[in-house]
């Protein structure tokens, strides 16, 4: 193909046109390093200008306390899926797990494998279409962590408004949803995302982590699998990434210069989910949508057609004019936008 697509796959997922031009034109030297990003030094000066924007980009976005830490780390937020009840979840303690689906069920199995699990809501049987209430919340006082995930891809279900948790640190995987929007962050104790769904290419977790929950870290851990090594060295204890973080030092300038910061990102994302919810409600009943609508989700819109076949039909047509990646997740089937901040209006119209 000769010409770009719209690309509304759940992931890896389509990334702002100005950072890939700008990742073109330094592709084969990056200024002053006489050499490309993925050839130089991870602890050359040049990239140490890169992971510090990187970071930087973060903290204005997200308006970050001193008091939290951003970490890049390999693996992605399945590799997160384990680390944290490793680091957290130790001998004689448990943590809570909110199941709204399937990313936040796999979180849970991975957890198993550590310590005391308590599901503290599941909505399985209602095929992950809503959000619990407050009051649904079996949360345990003494809980090492709460933990949800606050956008599923896949069943297009988002939290709007954090879990209340008490004293008990919320953990959250916001892989699909970070940077889409601002955060009341003081409410987290630790946030991370896989960056190829809404910041960047596949290859890096974003993890974001408060400092009391760092001072928790055992000793004895794989370095590799220890927040605290990752933390005093900077994301440097290996090499990393350094590809995925350059873009996402590219996609964080673009949404501080080019969109002009959260608030204005939260803005446009809304007026595309609106767009699309609004046609799938007017269709008499042809597209019916798969959440509640108090639920729904602003990144990844989930639908479905009155027979499998209209959804192949519908994929096959969509694909044809230029619309890629609309074909629902394997397990689930229908149909599935996702919108994620670098959608253009003009894709969603």
């Amino acid at each position: 193909m000769a010409q770009r697509v719209y690309n509304f796959s759940a992931g890896p997922a389509a990334l702002p046109l100005p950072a890939l031009e700008e990742a073109q034109k330094n592709l084969l030297v990056y200024p002053g390093a006489g050499a490309s990003i993925m050839e130089i030094s991870h602890r050359s000066k040049q990239f140490a200008e890169v992971l510090a924007g990187a970071k930087d980009n973060v903290q204005k976005l997200l308006n970050l306390p001193e008091n939290y830490k951003v970490l890049f780390i390999q693996g992605g937020a399945s590799l997160q899926f384990s680390m944290i009840p490793m680091n957290f979840l130790g001998e004689g303690k448990s943590a809570d797990y909110i199941l709204t689906g399937s990313w936040g069920n796999k979180a849970l199995k991975e957890a198993k494998k550590s310590g005391t699990v308590n599901v503290a809501w599941n909505g399985k049987e209602e095929g992950f279409n809503r959000l619990p209430q407050q009051d649904e919340l079996k949360l345990d006082p003494k809980a090492a962590y709460c933990h949800f995930t606050s956008n599923e891809t896949i069943e297009g279900v988002e939290f709007f408004v954090e879990p209340e948790t008490g004293d008990v640190p919320l953990v959250c995987d916001a892989s699909s949803d970070i940077l889409s929007r601002p955060l009341p962050i003081e409410k987290y104790g630790l946030i991370y995302a896989g960056a190829q769904k809404n910041i960047g290419p596949s290859g890096v977790a974003l993890v974001i982590i408060r400092d009391d929950l760092l001072a928790r870290v055992p000793e004895g851990l794989p370095s590799m699998l220890d927040y605290k090594i990752a933390a005093d060295n900077d994301s440097l204890y290996n090499t990393p990434p350094c590809f995925a973080i350059y873009m996402i030092k590219l996609v964080t300038q673009w949404l501080l210069d080019d969109i002009g910061g959260l608030e204005e990102v939260a803005s446009l994302n809304k007026k595309k989910a609106r767009l699309l919810y609004t046609m799938i409600d007017g269709s008499g009943g042809f597209y019916r949508g798969h959440a509640v609508k108090e639920a729904r989700s602003v990144m990844n819109v989930t639908w479905r057609l009155p027979s499998e076949e209209l959804e192949q039909q519908f994929v096959k047509e969509a694909t044809a004019a230029g619309m890629h990646g609309l074909k629902g997740h394997r397990s689930v089937g229908g149909i599935r936008a996702s919108i994620y901040t670098a959608m253009t209006l003009e894709g969603v119209e």
